[in-house]
């Protein structure tokens, strides 16, 4: 791997950190808007953004969550499969806001990584928790959108990782 790409993976696994742990009084817990999660839709420019992500959820989730070893194993569970999923299903889809609109709905789904955590950690009802994470991963991935497309046309997030 590219040193470029291990840098920009970095910088990209720092600003999760640093938006995460800015707003970690929503972004842990039943009910939950984790506003980095709209990271996730650099995935979709390109898939090597993923160590970024998940390497950021993973910095995360240890220094900042009160459910430590629950929301490392079930936290970057949820964020690397739903990330391989989208890469999977979009892979000969060139559509940006359907990628990214799939990329909504494995994240959305896959809140149920994050329900059965608080069911199994917290005792929290499973389909309670599983509406309330969803709506909110729904909610900011999908205000996300419209903003990483609009950062896209400024910075080219494809070019700036393959140089």
């Amino acid at each position: 791997m590219k040193i470029r790409t291990l840098v920009i993976n970095a910088v990209i696994a720092s600003l999760y950190v640093v938006v995460t742990s800015l707003l970690a009084f929503m972004s842990f817990g039943a009910i939950q808007f984790r506003v980095a999660e709209m990271l996730n839709h650099l995935a979709v420019f390109n898939k090597k953004y993923i160590i970024g992500i998940v390497g950021g959820v993973l910095i995360s989730n240890l220094f900042f969550s009160t459910m430590v070893v629950y929301d490392l194993v079930f936290g970057v569970a949820h964020s690397l499969l739903s990330l391989l999923i989208m890469s999977g299903i979009t892979r000969k889809i060139t559509n940006v806001w359907i990628k990214m609109s799939i990329n909504t709905l494995c994240f959305t789904l896959g809140s149920g990584l994050i329900a059965w955590e608080l069911y199994l950690a917290l005792q929290l009802p499973f389909w309670f928790s599983y509406f309330t994470v969803a709506i909110g991963e729904l909610v900011v991935m999908g205000i996300g959108m419209p903003i990483m497309i609009y950062i896209d046309k400024k910075v080219h997030f494809n070019k700036q990782i393959e140089g």
